[in-house]
C-alpha cells in the first residue's frame, strides 16, 4: 500500500508524534469520512507499506525523528505559496518555512522534496504580476533543494467559495491559465525546475508542463528500487493522475486555517476535534465507540 500522510490534514505539522507512535505500534485506525462508524485498521509494517507520501506546509516537527522511518520509502509534497496570513492564517513566515524546506532537502535529498505552489489565486491584490515576482523569489531560494514544482489553479468548491469571495478571488479562465502557466514555466526553467500540474484538465504540454502525479509510482520506484503495481486512484477528481493510496488522516483537524482549504468546513468542529487528540490513540482526534465496526484493510 501507498500511505498518504495526509490530504485530509497537515499531519507533519501538527501530529508528527502521533504518526511516529503509529509506525512504532505497526498499525493505524482510520474512520471512513462518509460512514462515521466504519473504521479501517491499516497496517504500517515494512511489508505492508510501499511508500509514505507526506503533504505539508511546515514539516519542521518531523525532521529530527525521521530516523524512525529510515527503512521505509517516503517523500514530501511541500506546499510553499506566496501568500500572507489573510490567505494562510496560521502558516509560519516565509523565511522560517524556506529554512525548513532546505533542512529537509539536505537531509533526504532534493528529489524527495517536491515544491507545491498551489493553489494559484488571483485577486486585485494578488495579481498575475505578483505571482510572477514571488514565484521567482521562491524559485531562486529553492534552487538546488528541489527539482520539481507542482502548480494548480484554485477551484471554487462550495466549502471554500465564501472564503474566496471574501478576499475578492476571481474565477480563472482557461485563457488566463495558459498565460500564467507559460510565464511560470519560463521562470522555472531559469532555475532548473520542472513544472507539472495537479488535477488540471487544461493541456499545457506546449510549454513543457505535463499533467503530474502527486502520488507517483515512478518516483516511488526511483526511491525504493521496486516496481509498484497500482491503479489510478478512483477516489480523486477525474483529472487527478495519482496512483491509489490509503489516507490515514482526518478531516477538520488542520490548524493552518487556509482560506482555500477543502479539508476543513468549520473552525468550531476543528477546535472540538482537537480536544480529542491523544498522541497514544490509534485514531486521530477521535475515540472508539461501541457502535464502531473495525475491519482490516489490506489494499
Amino acid at each position: 500500500m501507498i500511505i498518504s500522510v495526509s490530504r485530509r490534514t497537515d499531519m507533519p505539522a501538527f501530529y508528527s508524534d502521533w504518526f511516529y507512535n503509529r509506525v512504532k505500534e505497526g498499525y493505524v485506525l482510520v474512520r471512513n469520512p462518509f460512514n462515521y462508524h466504519q473504521i479501517s485498521k491499516v497496517s504500517l509494517s515494512l511489508d505492508a507499506v510501499d511508500c509514505f507520501v507526506f503533504w505539508s506546509k511546515n514539516p519542521a516537527n518531523m525532521i529530527n525523528d525521521l530516523y524512525i522511518i529510515d527503512k521505509y520509502p517516503y517523500y514530501f509534497q511541500f506546499t510553499l505559496n506566496p501568500y500572507d496570513d489573510k490567505v494562510e492564517k496560521n502558516v509560519p513566515g516565509k523565511s522560517k518555512i524556506i529554512d525548513t524546506f532546505k533542512r529537509l532537502s539536505d537531509k533526504i535529498g532534493p528529489n524527495r522534496v517536491i515544491w507545491r505552489c498551489d493553489p494559484i489565486i488571483i485577486t486585485k491584490a494578488i495579481s498575475e504580476e505578483y505571482h510572477y515576482k514571488y514565484f521567482e523569489v521562491l524559485a531562486s531560494k529553492l534552487k538546488g533543494y528541489t527539482s520539481k514544482c507542482i502548480i494548480s489553479f484554485v477551484d471554487f468548491y462550495p466549502k471554500v467559495k465564501k472564503g474566496l469571495e471574501k478576499i475578492g478571488a476571481f474565477e480563472i479562465s482557461d485563457e488566463d491559465k495558459v498565460r500564467i502557466a507559460k510565464r511560470l514555466g519560463e521562470i522555472a526553467e531559469a532555475y532548473s525546475l520542472k513544472i507539472e500540474t495537479c488535477a488540471e484538465k487544461i493541456d499545457l504540454s506546449q510549454f513543457g508542463i505535463e499533467h503530474g502525479r502527486c502520488v507517483d509510482p515512478n518516483l516511488i520506484k526511483e526511491i525504493s528500487g521496486r516496481n509498484i503495481k497500482t491503479a489510478k486512484d478512483k477516489n480523486q477528481r477525474k483529472a487527478c493522475g495519482c496512483a491509489a493510496s490509503v489516507d490515514i488522516g482526518a478531516y477538520n483537524t488542520c490548524l493552518h486555517g487556509c482560506i482555500y482549504c477543502y479539508a476543513n468546513y468549520s473552525s468550531s468542529v476543528v477546535n472540538g476535534n482537537m480536544t480529542l487528540y491523544d498522541v497514544n490513540s490509534p485514531l486521530l482526534c477521535s475515540n472508539i465507540t461501541d457502535e464502531d465496526l473495525i475491519t482490516e484493510r489490506n489494499s
